[in-house]
């Protein structure tokens, strides 16, 4: 096995203080990224990708842990990376050469070597002739393709990339996966190893040698593969589904453990287990109404992931914080990268408004540990109201203080429309739906 250009070992990743007892937004206990591969970093939405980049690159500091460049403390080194963003990240008032010739003036080159490394790189990603356009003056392609420049003339030995193809039409993105590939086949660009962050699984299918699958809560390594598929790939393929599905099964499947179903070894790590409170899914009643109706649609109210997502145009971060909510509900089961509608789902996507209400209810309070609580505690009280915070205070001790925010926010959103309790934004507080909000606040 080469020798790892970066190494992260048992790094973990707070944001402000630790809580007691809440998860870490990166926990992983040993990641290397070696020469010669292009490696393709998964997960949902919020699983802390971007914030392990960022960690990989030496740009934010673990809490715990260390990360070591050719085996020495990555603080004491001046790692040789590059960075291509998702946004661009252009200076609109400098020309294109200028943009490049950047991040060579930072590090003291001198105008002759930056003027021909410059250049050069410019050739190579197809931008000779537009030296001294202004980005205003350019497509989202060819914006795209100033960023990779300016990432590559430092020379970089591992090129990061945090979605660089996300902003992008359909069209102009595969087109600039093609030339990515074939510069990197040639060996036409100064880097020998490649870290993408992506939330499109064809996309990492496609172009990666590695493929890293993250967990949410903490963000850890659920699945860690090499891929046995040559070059160009057919996205056809039985080899090549065969990949998109068993990735689809992992990211859908957050409470099992990914078992290898490749032909290669995989670096597994079991699911966190269960919390006290499962993390609520971020997604409307509406959303999950409308892909029940879908899938109540299909034959034997089933529908393959991989091609529901497709048909849809959705990416990743879209479809399965719905799904997960469906499932969260007991409307949905999720198997083997499938969705089957339960019973419960099809009496749901049938019925009308009002009926659909009183359902979401009864499968919130069977299901939802923290909208039971609130329910409870509401009818409990003598006004039947409570502040916001006695519930926030109590995820707390679950979660970090964003995500104990966000899921009181998706808890009154489900709340509200299945008619449980009424919520007071000026004076954040909920109200049980039978009772009427008072003038002023109960004193507590």
């Amino acid at each position: 096995m080469p020798e790892a250009i970066i190494q992260a070992e048992k790094i973990e990743k707070f944001y402000g203080e630790p809580v007691a007892g809440a998860p870490p937004t990166i926990s992983v206990d040993s990641l290397a990224i070696e020469p010669g591969k292009i490696v393709a970093l998964l997960g949902p939405s919020g699983c802390g990708k971007s914030t392990l980049l960022r960690i990989m690159t030496g740009l934010t500091q673990p809490t715990s842990g260390r990360v070591l460049w050719h085996g020495k403390p990555m603080q004491e080194c001046a790692p040789n990376v590059g960075i291509v963003f998702q946004s661009f990240a252009l200076f609109p008032w400098l020309t294109v050469y200028e943009n490049v010739e950047a991040p060579l003036k930072a590090h003291g080159v001198s105008s002759f070597e930056r003027r021909k490394r410059s250049l050069k790189i410019l050739d190579t990603v197809g931008l000779d002739g537009f030296e001294q356009a202004y980005p205003k003056e350019l497509s989202g392609g060819m914006k795209q393709r100033v960023g990779f420049a300016r990432a590559l003339v430092v020379e970089p030995e591992v090129l990061f990339m945090d979605e660089p193809f996300s902003a992008l039409d359909v069209l102009t993105a595969e087109n600039l996966r093609g030339e990515l590939l074939e510069l990197w086949g040639k060996k036409a660009i100064p880097t020998r190893a490649i870290f993408l962050v992506t939330h499109n699984i064809e996309e990492a299918v496609l172009l990666a040698d590695r493929i890293i699958v993250l967990g949410k809560n903490p963000g850890g390594i659920r699945t860690d593969f090499d891929l046995v598929l040559p070059r160009p790939r057919d996205r056809k393929s039985p080899e090549f589904t065969n990949y998109v599905d068993y990735i689809y099964k992992v990211l859908t499947s957050p409470s099992q453990k990914a078992t290898p179903q490749l032909p290669s070894e995989a670096l597994l790590h079991p699911a966190t287990p269960a919390r006290t409170y499962e993390i609520l899914a971020h997604a409307r009643p509406g959303g999950i109404a409308g892909l029940l109706e879908l899938i109540d649609e299909s034959p034997n109210g089933r529908e393959d992931m991989y091609r529901l997502a497709d048909d849809l145009s959705f990416e990743l971060d879209d479809l399965l914080p719905i799904v997960d909510a469906a499932r969260q509900l007991g409307f949905l089961k999720v198997e083997e990268g499938d969705a089957q509608i339960t019973p419960e789902g099809h009496d749901f996507a049938a019925a009308e408004i009002l009926r659909r209400k009183e359902l979401f209810r009864q499968a919130a309070l069977t299901n939802v540990t923290l909208l039971r609580q609130i329910t409870r505690t509401l009818e409990a009280k003598r006004d039947h109201s409570a502040p916001e915070e006695l519930f926030t205070d109590l995820l707390d001790e679950h979660f970090t203080p964003e995500e104990s925010s966000r899921q009181m926010e998706t808890a009154i959103i489900w709340g509200r429309y299945a008619e449980l309790f009424e919520y007071d934004a000026d004076r954040q507080r909920l109200y049980l739906h039978t009772a009427e909000p008072v003038t002023e606040a109960p004193a507590q």
